[in-house]
């Protein structure tokens, strides 16, 4: 299991990149990104920036 760190206006997140089960672009720059039975989280970053983060790992 490897953390990735993914930022957000209200504080960063450790996210288990396999637990990713979508990305959804949202307003100001940022993504969604939908997890595995939870809630999704608010980040910084256009789709492909969160995308390279996850898959980088």
């Amino acid at each position: 299991m490897k953390f990735v760190e993914l930022k957000s206006h209200g504080g960063n997140y450790l996210v288990v990149g396999e637990n990713v089960a979508y990305l959804r672009k949202d307003e100001n720059g940022q993504t969604k990104v939908g997890l595995i039975g939870g809630d999704a989280l608010l980040v910084v970053g256009d789709m492909e920036d969160v995308a390279a983060k996850l898959l980088a790992g």
